[in-house]
């Protein structure tokens, strides 16, 4: 049915450690919603059934910002908001991506106040935006895969200054020191 019908059982499969990283991140994005206004709802029809986000590995919507690395703001974001949204930012896990959804998130929208920060890129870094007010879930989802495509793309492993691969030093070392048995062990 699946991949182990494609392989035969004395065959073996070859690929680069970057690669299959990539890949498991790209199918297993943890969304943060960081929605404020209609775009919440959007976004909250995104995840169910007909749409069906989770077939891009993303159905998990984490509200603590240490287990996500993928930050959604959706709506308007008002002068008092940004810190928090800054906070959440921060504490978020390396790698992360940011989608800004919706036209408010993105400029402000039609709120041209003082009250209302006009795009959330003037202070976290955006990787995709999502038009429309409000945008579709069809839009959303293609911004999602527009995350996968960066993540794809993305070179994981360091370069030294020669241009060669650094090691990625994901190994661990052993935090304790072996001691003798109390009683030997003896026939």
């Amino acid at each position: 049915m699946g991949i182990e019908a494609a392989i035969t059982t004395d065959g073996f499969l070859t690929t680069q450690l970057q690669r299959v990283i990539n890949w498991s991140r790209r199918n297993s994005l943890w969304p943060m919603p960081f929605a404020t206004a209609c775009c919440g709802i959007e976004l909250m029809a995104t995840a169910s059934s007909r749409y069906d986000l989770a077939r891009f590995g993303a159905e998990v919507m984490r509200f603590s910002p240490r287990q996500s690395d993928l930050l959604i703001v959706a709506g308007r974001i008002s002068i008092k908001m940004m810190p928090v949204l800054q906070r959440i930012y921060q504490q978020m896990a390396e790698p992360k991506w940011v989608i800004s959804m919706g036209a408010c998130a993105s400029t402000g929208g039609v709120f041209d106040t003082y009250a209302v920060v006009q795009g959330c890129d003037q202070f976290i870094p955006v990787d995709v935006y999502v038009p429309g007010c409000p945008p579709r879930p069809e839009q959303l989802i293609e911004g999602v895969m527009a995350i996968q495509r960066i993540v794809d793309d993305d070179n994981m492993p360091p370069k030294g200054p020669d241009g060669r691969r650094l090691p990625l030093n994901m190994a661990l070392q052993p935090t304790h020191v072996m001691r003798p048995m109390p009683v030997a062990l003896g026939s």
